[in-house]
């Protein structure tokens, strides 16, 4: 009789811990599908994508001509940013710094990384860890758009927050 018991008790156990099993990742390839930007694709991940952060945070700062001061405007979205990361602590980030295509390389290079450190500095003074946070120099290799019109070249001279999964870099 005794015997019986353990083995109902182990067969219960046995069903129980069943049930109660994670259900099964699901693998995400970042690669498929085209190129690869370094996002998270959109419901990919729980408690948030880069898709979310896009859009209520905002992923994109613009800087005046030769210049990485963060306006009143940028900080705005970098303070959204900022609470956005703190809220989703599993994720990581890479400020990509950018520029016109005004001047040599060398000198746009340099440019965005003043520009990617400046937004780095500020999300670290909101708060964030500063190992979830690396910069990246495109200077002007990226452009959003190729023109040369000074309301089109605007649109080049920007930080942009990339978020990843991974809470440290």
């Amino acid at each position: 009789m005794n015997g019986y018991r353990i083995a109902a008790a182990a067969a219960m156990l046995a069903a129980l811990a069943a049930c109660a099993a994670p259900p099964a990742a699901t693998a995400v390839d970042p690669y498929a599908g085209g190129r690869y930007t370094g996002a998270v694709p959109p419901g990919a991940l729980p408690g948030g994508s880069a898709e979310d952060f896009r859009r209520t945070a905002g992923d994109t700062v613009l800087f005046p001509e030769n210049d990485a001061t963060l306006d009143g405007t940028a900080r705005a979205t970098l303070a959204r940013q900022a609470a956005w990361l703190k809220q989703h602590g599993s994720f990581s980030t890479v400020i990509e710094g950018h520029s016109d295509e005004q001047g040599t390389r060398e000198y746009n290079l340099a440019l965005g990384a003043r520009r990617a450190s400046a937004v780095q500095e500020y999300l670290i003074l909101q708060g964030l860890e500063p190992g979830r946070i690396r910069t990246s120099s495109y200077g002007k290799e990226r452009p959003v758009e190729v023109c040369s019109t000074p309301d089109c070249q605007v649109r080049n001279r920007r930080a942009v927050t990339v978020v990843m999964p991974g809470a440290g870099v």
